[in-house]
């Protein structure tokens, strides 16, 4: 764990397997259990709308674990790349990582991230969505295919990851760049102090 400016001041447990999430907290100073929800996640639902779904989804992660473990702060997370109206997932196939990075290419887009700070012991539930415009510019098929053949879109929502090889990808960031990676950090550490689940180090 990094000398970070922050340390727990109570059990910490993060809900994600996703070791982008674990780094950004552990670079904090911060220490915490992983335990990945396991839960299969629902599609969204009629007229929902793209930043309530991911808050949702973020809350049933963070609800699955918190009643297991009602004396630890529950941190969960959900991150969607958003095309217009379309929620863009996980490519299927390589096919499938085309035709999304092709449908970003040289256009804005948006990358929203549902998170919760969850207690159960004492009913605490903070729960928002943090949205960051992205604007991917202008690639051609040959640079997006050799981007694919690198592996790295496969396990990405929209295809790509920008603190990876998809860097280049990317022109502009309007808003939280560690929301795009998969967790607004910022955000969450307002919440963790909020409930008093940090504190600054030596303070």
């Amino acid at each position: 764990m990094s000398q970070g400016p922050f340390r727990a001041r109570r059990p910490l447990l993060l809900a994600s397997a996703s070791p982008r999430r674990q780094s950004l907290l552990a670079g904090q100073g911060l220490g915490f259990e992983v335990v990945p929800s396991t839960l299969k996640e629902p599609a969204p639902e009629p007229g929902e709308t793209p930043a309530d779904y991911a808050a949702r989804m973020a809350r049933i992660k963070g609800q699955d674990l918190a009643a297991r473990h009602p004396d630890k702060v529950i941190i969960s997370a959900d991150t969607i790349v958003v095309e217009g109206v379309n929620i863009l997932g996980k490519p299927r196939s390589k096919d499938d990582a085309l035709a999304m990075l092709s449908a970003l290419s040289g256009r804005w887009h948006q990358v929203m991230t549902g998170f919760c700070v969850l207690r159960h012991g004492d009913g605490i539930s903070l729960c928002q969505t943090v949205t960051t415009r992205v604007h991917m510019s202008e690639n051609s098929r040959s640079m997006l295919q050799a981007y694919i053949d690198t592996g790295e879109p496969m396990d990405k929502a929209g295809a790509y990851g920008i603190q990876g090889i998809g860097a280049f990808l990317v022109d502009e960031v309007q808003g939280s760049y560690t929301n795009v990676v998969g967790l607004p950090l910022r955000s969450v550490l307002n919440c963790l102090l909020e409930i008093g689940a940090i504190g600054v180090a030596n303070a």
